[in-house]
């Protein structure tokens, strides 16, 4: 024997025969396994190991209590017997008070199978568990997840890919906290144990991702079946790796899809067009019904494809039907309601919405913004443009942690998003340069004039300048730039270019 058998270790192993325990100790470890038909042809030997027996137990419980005295004054510590389940409570509770481990067992000899591969034949259970990976490997997945799930069918133990944040996929099980937390992600391979639960991880050579590992993991795993997993999760990795790259490729493909999808949408700015109808159809979104839009837009440069990787994943969070695509530079989405949502339930999305943005914010610089409620094709283009406008915003606005909805908003400042693109102020710029001239205070009279609704004292008080200066002024900037300041759309225009000048720096 290389070292002791352990019952934990027997209870982890995929292919223990429908092993469980029915009584006595369950920290047990033997150095002796024993394969017999009955009792009777069990070894009269103190081998402090465990006894399997083929044949069905007695039925009276007499002769059950028979059964467990002679197997432990033989010396052994374990009992495997069909029908244990069936022994009654006298005869349970005269195993546990003997220290003997009675277990039920399906099937015996796959039992002394496993007993076997974890005591003689180590290289076996390697082997074996290989075997199992390569079979997985053949099978046609789906995605990353059926991958998983295959693997874990195959090799009857959980496996998970993870980094250093946390569990990102997992199948058959859930990995512990504390074994994650210590596995070690450095090295090319790593065996990791925290209380029962343990992990046998390795690196994934992904391209477009670093920091993943993929873990087998358990409890009750001794040191062979652990390093046994560690191999199975080296020649798993490949696999792995491959179909990670895979699933991006397919990904991105759909985001530029369904980008060009949206953005179509959004150009016929409500207008019916059968076409893009049944494109949205397509990818299950709908048009009817009430929608609520945000977006997520980078405050520097980012990775869209990430970010939307992102938002997905904590959308499927949200009781609503939710939506979100790349879109320039950040994300775009919204949520879909088949009857209109009362007010508080829209502040709960809304708030979901705000901390979705927070948490986003620890590993994305974004800002975001959210629009009203809308409904129909036309609301949902409207909604969409509010939330755009409003990340606009929400992206100088650090005293909201850079998040706005427009419905806190007034009108002037979604016109000042509206005039803050690139399209705007330059025109802007252009349109008062003959204003620049003597050191700008002919811009700077306009501004304070047209903030102060054309008021002329009001002007003059808030620059500290006499009415007449004022006065002066404002007829010296109408004539260069040759405009009647008794037009109230020449006047709006004035206003909002001037503001945007100035907001631009």
């Amino acid at each position: 024997m290389n070292e002791d058998l352990r019952l934990s270790a027997l209870l982890a192993h995929p292919a223990n025969g429908g092993l469980r325990v029915v009584a006595g100790p369950t920290d047990a470890s033997w150095a002796d396994v024993v394969i017999e038909t009955a009792e009777a042809a069990l070894p009269d030997r103190g081998a402090a190991g465990i006894a399997i027996l083929t044949a069905p137990p007695p039925a009276t419980p007499w002769q059950q209590d028979a059964l467990i005295r002679r197997t432990r004054d033989r010396g052994f510590l374990a009992l495997a017997v069909p029908g244990a389940e069936g022994f009654g409570a006298g005869t349970r509770a005269l195993a546990a008070r003997l220290g003997l481990s009675l277990l039920h067992v399906d099937k015996p000899m796959q039992l002394a199978k496993a007993c076997w591969h974890l005591i003689e034949a180590r290289d076996a259970l390697t082997l074996g568990y290989v075997r199992k990976v390569a079979q997985s490997i053949e099978y046609h997945a789906e995605g990353l997840s059926d991958l998983l799930r295959h693997l874990s069918s195959s090799v009857g133990h959980g496996i998970a890919l993870v980094d250093s944040e946390g569990v990102l996929l997992e199948a058959g099980g859930r990995l512990d906290a504390s074994v994650h937390a210590a596995i070690d992600f450095a090295p090319w391979l790593d065996l990791a144990r925290s209380g029962v639960g343990a992990a046998a991880s390795v690196r994934v050579d992904s391209p477009s991702r670093e920091g993943l590992r993929i873990a087998f993991f358990g409890d009750g795993l001794s040191d062979p079946q652990l390093s046994a997993l560690a191999v199975a999760a080296e020649v798993a990795m490949p696999a792995v790796a491959a179909r990670i790259l895979i699933d991006e490729v397919a990904e991105v493909s759909d985001a530029s899809v369904s980008s060009a999808v949206l953005r179509d949408f959004v150009d016929l700015r409500g207008a019916p067009d059968p076409d893009v109808e049944r494109r949205m159809l397509e990818r299950g979104w709908r048009t009817a019904g009430y929608h609520l839009a945000f977006r997520v837009i980078g405050r520097a440069r980012l990775d869209t494809f990430q970010l939307l990787r992102f938002v997905t994943r904590e959308l499927g969070t949200f009781s609503a039907d939710s939506h979100a695509t790349t879109s320039g530079r950040g994300v775009t989405g919204w949520l879909t309601f088949a009857e209109p949502p009362p007010a508080q339930q829209v502040e709960g999305h809304i708030t979901a919405l705000r901390g979705l943005h927070v948490a986003a914010r620890r590993d994305f610089n974004v800002a975001t913004g959210v629009g009203s409620l809308e409904s129909g094709s036309a609301g949902l283009t409207e909604s969409l443009s509010e939330a755009a406008d409003a990340a606009r915003i929400a992206v100088d606005r650090s005293a909201t942690g850079w998040f706005v909805r427009v419905d806190g908003l007034g009108l002037e400042q979604l016109l000042l998003a509206w005039t803050g693109n690139d399209t705007f102020v330059p025109a802007a710029r252009s349109l008062l340069a003959p204003l620049q001239d003597g050191g700008g205070e002919l811009l700077e009279t306009l501004s304070a004039y047209l903030d102060h609704e054309s008021g002329i004292a009001a002007t003059a008080a808030a620059l500290g300048l006499h009415r007449n200066t004022v006065s002066t002024r404002i007829q010296r900037a109408q004539e260069l730039l040759g405009v009647d300041m008794a037009d109230p759309e020449a006047r709006l225009a004035l206003h909002l270019a001037c503001r945007a000048v100035r907001e631009s720096g």
